[in-house]
């Protein structure tokens, strides 16, 4: 089943726990040594994975940890991305060349109607 936005949590959490319990039967863990490996008791890692709301996110960190699923969790909870306009905002361009001050060379004369230049 392909998660979706209008899922229920209860559902979305049996439907976790579900794709934790196929990976770690893929790993041929047990439950027992799953939880062993996580640091956890065996009840949090069974709750884990009927889907209880009542496990910790700590429990279901360890548990992704051990099943290597760590990495995943940027696809989860993405990395803030500034936009390309505050991108170039933040970039300091530095400088290519020097540009010297044109000076004066001469008085200017103030420039009116009917004459030629």
């Amino acid at each position: 089943m392909k998660i979706q936005s209008n899922i229920t949590s209860e559902a979305l959490l049996q439907l976790i726990g579900e794709r934790l319990a196929h990976l770690r039967l893929s790993k041929n863990l047990t439950q027992k040594k799953l939880a062993e490996q996580a640091g956890l008791g065996l009840r949090t890692v069974q709750r884990l994975e009927l889907g209880l709301a009542a496990t910790q996110l700590s429990g279901f960190v360890r548990v992704c940890q051990v099943l290597g699923l760590v990495e995943r969790f940027d696809v989860l909870i993405p990395e803030e991305q500034a936009s390309p306009i505050a991108q170039l905002k933040l970039q300091s361009r530095k400088r290519q060349r020097s540009r010297s001050r044109k000076t004066a060379t001469g008085a200017t004369k103030k420039w009116t109607w009917g004459e030629s230049t």
